[in-house]
């Protein structure tokens, strides 16, 4: 199915105009995947309270610092029944990043437009 031409049209703009920043962005993440697992730069007990809701073997992942540990950052609530659908999402990132040898924890709550806090 082929996109509405003015869906398109914006589309293109927007990929245009973000190509720089866009770009600058991937190159970060290279730099990044390069220089790999960066958990030492924390001190003990915030390594330690970052550990601690960890099942053991993802503990374990994160002590041989070789794994990533991906953040998951939501605007979930359960004050509003159009987020309901979203209840179960870290869950289910959280299982889909184990079945890439990796880990995940929901790190924060942002608001959002619709919950009536901004």
């Amino acid at each position: 199915m082929a996109l509405h031409p003015t869906l398109q049209a914006v589309t293109e703009r927007i990929v245009a105009r973000s190509q720089p920043s866009r770009a600058a962005y991937l190159a970060h993440l290279d730099a990044a995947r390069v220089q790999g697992v960066q958990r030492t730069a924390l001190s003990c007990t915030n390594l330690a309270h970052g550990f601690a809701a960890f099942p053991a073997n993802d503990k374990l992942k994160l002590r041989e610092q070789k794994k990533p540990s991906i953040a998951i950052i939501s605007s979930y609530n359960d004050m509003l029944s159009a987020h309901q659908p979203f209840e179960r999402f870290p869950q289910i990132i959280k299982d889909a990043v184990r079945q890439v040898d990796a880990v995940a924890q929901f790190a924060g709550g942002v608001p959002a437009m619709c919950d009536g806090v901004t």
